[in-house]
Parts: C-alpha cells; structure tokens; sequence
C-alpha cells in the first residue's frame, strides 16, 4: 500500500471523527492503518541508523550500535 495513500486515509478518518465519529469498522480501519505508518517510520529509522557511523576527529569511523 502507498504510504501517501495511508496518510491521506487516517486524515480522512481523523476528520471524519472529529466531525461525526467513527463506527466500528471504521476504528478498526484507523488502528490498522495507524499501525502500518508506525511500522514504516520506525522501519525506515532503524534502517538509516544501520548505516550510520560515527567520524572521529582522527578519521576513523565507528559503527552506531544499539545500547
């Protein structure tokens, strides 16, 4: 799925309960669609920060590991 087309979706839906309310099918919709976002960011985080390196003043470089 697009992500443009996700984002688009859940403001649709925000406004759509903010205006009226959301019916059940609909807050299963948004919780889904909510969920995929949050996978692709913290996916496409996790991936910049694998490639990532620290550049010390003597120029060696030093992988960023996780704590």
């Amino acid at each position: 799925m697009d992500m443009n087309a996700v984002i688009a979706r859940i403001n649709e839906l925000a406004a759509k309960n903010k205006a009226e309310g959301l019916n059940e099918e609909e807050l299963i919709e948004r919780d889904k669609l909510r969920r995929i976002y949050i996978e692709s960011v913290t996916g496409n985080l996790k991936g910049q920060l694998d490639n990532t390196y620290i550049v010390r003043p003597d120029g060696s470089k030093e992988k960023v590991r996780r704590k």
